[in-house]
């Protein structure tokens, strides 16, 4: 996984500086979103691994699914991608993408998963303190998983704050084995 994303980097960062010098950061994220929703099609993926096809035919095949979809800079970008032997990192190039565009807009995705469904008071108060700490604007992704009995587990970017009940017995469960 960590090999992917430094294989991936320079071409985020390649396409993000593009894309802000162009002020086409939407085109370009809705490019990379497409893009990486195509490849996750299993024909395409079949595609993808087929030694028989060319890399440069693989890009071209995904140009064509795309159709009128992606501009002409996609294209280059998905023939660079097929002359270097690099079309599965598509999705992780848009991942990384979206994580330098985010910070340009200042803004952040938590995901922030519960043992209940949040209230409109408690996701109002989580979003604040959030914004607080980070600085930047909150956007909340809630969704609910009952096996953590309890509290939430809150992931923005590379942090993780696990305020669980089922964190919390694991942590113990750790300490205690190592008494």
């Amino acid at each position: 996984m960590a090999e992917l994303a430094t294989i991936a980097r320079p071409y985020a960062n390649a396409v993000f500086d593009m894309a802000k010098r162009d002020a086409s950061l939407d085109v370009w994220s809705k490019t990379l979103a497409l893009l990486d929703d195509i490849t996750q099609d299993e024909r395409v993926e079949l595609l993808l691994d087929n030694p028989g096809i060319t890399a440069a035919a693989k890009a071209q095949r995904l140009a064509d699914i795309c159709g009128d979809d992606i501009q002409a800079s996609g294209r280059l970008f998905l023939q660079s991608l097929a002359d270097n032997d690099r079309l599965p990192l598509i999705g992780e190039v848009r991942e990384q993408f979206e994580e330098l565009r985010a910070e340009e807009l200042r803004s952040l995705e938590v995901e922030v998963t519960s043992a209940f469904p949040l209230t409109e008071e408690q996701s109002a108060e989580l979003k604040s303190a959030l914004n607080r700490r980070f600085n930047k604007d909150i956007t909340i992704v809630a969704t609910v998983d009952k096996t953590l009995l309890g509290g939430a587990r809150i992931r923005a970017g590379d942090v993780v704050i696990d305020g669980s009940v089922r964190g919390k017995l694991t942590k113990l469960a750790e300490t205690l084995v190592q008494v």
